[in-house]
């Protein structure tokens, strides 16, 4: 990636802006060099951290600008780490940016839920002593010959007898398999729903077991609950079926994987404590019955990393309440779009004297020549804002900058790394 680094005084607006656009040019204005690299995601650093507005202040970008809070990351991480009763998973496809999976991983966080062969060997490159879990239940025959005989994973997650025999034989009935069994639960009052796509049934997941616990050196059953679950309850209910499912297969099960669902805070939404979560979990994984030596996983992405990121966009036009902006659903704001999800808004000012303002509901339009480019929200902004501001969009680091494109030739996208607090915190994290 390139690296903006501090090294002198030069202080000329006009060579920034024009190092922004281009990405190409070596000195910034505030004392940074760029080592031009790739266009996709220069990368702003300093040997001390700045704000946003600092950030903003000085480069004045012509394309996004990705805002990356690393020690937030971090401490997130310790706290799951530190109170989650069990081992803890990232889920790589939430942000792959190789920042945050490093605070990630400076967190205490060192095994990884991965779902293909490119996220295998993007954890594998970057941390070598990292425990890859290959979760996604349904992979082709070189995926699963890749990541087993290549890159040294273990733990498949399957959901259907054909899908286990198929590890089974690409792997030659290798008796080093950890076997994790996909169960279908009901959606757990998740804002997105997960239920439909994978997941076996309670009959189907009984066989799996019994077939797989007959070569797997570790045997496991795994489930989700939904994205952005909002009722700890669902957990205790998941793990009631789960209990039904060991009752009926009669095998030793090894491992119980809660998978992911953590939520955090958005403007419309407020989530239980994270501690409610845990409990509900400690108390169902209890009343299994199971021998003290199994384990107990979970694979928080969004818990993790959405809070820790923001987007800072400008506006390129004013139409009475619709604002058309630098980047859109094609970008980094996929789920504003279609998902409709709320994300909390501000406007950056640089004028301090500026106190008071009167706010209005804004829709945005992206760049793209698509009128699918659009974002209804509410987003609540300052009145007189116009062409030329520059706007920050929060609790961004969960399936948005993973779901960038360059579709209609844009996507470029600057990032840094900020000192920043969250837009919103969620309680008890």
């Amino acid at each position: 990636m390139p690296m903006l680094t501090e090294n002198d005084d030069e202080t000329t607006e006009q060579k920034t802006s024009a190092e922004v656009a281009d990405f190409a040019s070596k000195k910034s204005a505030d004392g940074c060099t760029i080592n031009a690299c790739s266009p996709l995601t220069p990368v702003i650093n300093s040997p001390h951290l700045r704000t946003i507005d600092e950030i903003v202040s000085v480069l004045q970008p012509s394309v996004p600008l990705y805002c990356i809070r690393y020690k937030y990351i971090k401490s997130i991480s310790a706290r799951f780490v530190a109170t989650f009763p069990g081992t803890v998973l990232y889920a790589v496809k939430c942000n792959s940016d190789e920042r945050v999976l490093q605070a990630v991983w400076e967190g205490g966080v060192h095994h990884f839920d991965c779902a293909s062969p490119k996220e295998i060997e993007l954890i594998q490159n970057l941390f070598p002593d990292g425990i890859i879990h290959f979760m996604n239940p349904i992979k082709n025959r070189h995926a699963i010959h890749s990541a087993y005989f290549k890159y040294g994973v273990r733990d498949f997650s399957v959901d259907t007898i054909n899908e286990l025999e198929k590890v089974i034989e690409v792997t030659k009935d290798q008796r080093s398999l950890g076997i994790c069994v996909r169960l279908s639960v009901p959606n757990g009052h998740a804002m997105c729903d997960l239920s439909r796509k994978f997941g076996a049934n309670i009959p189907d997941a009984v066989n799996i077991l019994r077939r797989a616990r007959s070569i797997a050196k570790c045997l496991g059953i795994c489930f989700h609950v939904g994205s952005q679950c909002l009722d700890p309850a669902a957990y205790e209910l998941a793990l009631m079926m789960v209990r039904g499912v060991i009752s009926q297969a009669d095998v030793r099960i090894d491992v119980i994987d809660v998978g992911g669902g953590f939520p955090i805070s958005y403007p419309n939404t407020v989530p239980p404590p994270l501690n409610l979560y845990f409990s509900a979990i400690e108390r169902g994984f209890r009343a299994l019955n199971l021998p003290a030596e199994t384990a107990i996983w979970c694979e928080p992405g969004r818990a993790l990393v959405a809070a820790a990121c923001s987007l800072i966009v400008s506006v390129t036009a004013r139409r009475d309440n619709i604002l058309h902006i630098n980047d859109g659903i094609f970008g980094n704001l996929h789920d504003a779009g279609p998902m409709n999800w709320q994300f909390p808004v501000r406007r950056i000012y640089f004028d301090s004297s500026i106190s008071s303002y009167t706010v209005e509901n804004f829709s945005f339009y992206g760049p793209a020549c698509d009128d699918a480019d659009f974002m209804q929200g509410p987003f609540f902004l300052p009145d007189d804002i116009e062409e030329g501001d520059f706007i920050e969009i929060g609790q961004i680091g969960a399936y948005t900058s993973a779901l960038r494109t360059s579709f209609n030739g844009y996507g470029e996208t600057l990032v840094a790394v900020v000192s920043d607090e969250p837009m919103i915190k969620t309680l008890d994290h």
